[in-house]
């Protein structure tokens, strides 16, 4: 611990100063003085000149910190104004998108409804007594025999496209 000199402002009332040494924790004094130090009177004239000084002082030390918590502050506002700009955006982009698939999604529906009541008609258009009749009385169909049926297992899809031969009588199965 090193030594501290210094002056040490005891009370106002008694207005007198003392000599002090610091060593370590404790304060042992050198020297006091007895008599109470005189303060000079000063004019009201400077007085309002040395608060007006005080004054400028305060607010030159106030802008020269605010200047930089000013400009955090305009960076801070800029980039929640960006950041909401941006968000504003990007839910009207989404908004427009959402429109659109139900707007496409209707009109599938549409199209899925015609589709269906198109397919109604057909089939209730034809008349299967009439295509029987046609078939066996006009072009001389018949019924096929049991002997006139092969068939054959054929894993790859589930309807027969003929793109090859048909199997031959040895590998028939009859039912």
């Amino acid at each position: 611990m090193g030594i501290r000199t210094g002056n040490m402002n005891m009370s106002r009332a008694n207005d007198y100063t003392e000599k002090y040494v610091t060593e370590g924790n404790t304060v042992r004094v050198v020297h006091a003085e007895a008599e109470p130090k005189r303060r000079r009177r000063i004019s009201p004239e400077e007085q309002r000149r040395i608060v007006r000084l005080n004054r400028e002082a305060q607010r030159t030390k106030t802008v020269s910190l605010n200047r930089p918590l000013s400009i955090l502050l305009m960076l801070s506002v800029a980039a929640v104004l960006f950041t909401g700009y941006n968000y504003l955006c990007l839910k009207s982009s989404i908004d427009a998108h959402m429109d659109n698939v139900k707007t496409l999604e209707a009109r599938l529906e549409n199209l899925r409804n015609e589709n269906d009541a198109l397919e109604r008609s057909i089939d209730t258009s034809i008349d299967l007594n009439h295509v029987y009749d046609v078939a066996v009385n006009e072009l001389g169909m018949v019924h096929a025999n049991r002997n006139n049926i092969i068939q054959y297992d054929k894993t790859e899809s589930e309807y027969v496209r003929q793109y090859e031969d048909i199997p031959s009588a040895d590998t028939k199965q009859e039912r």
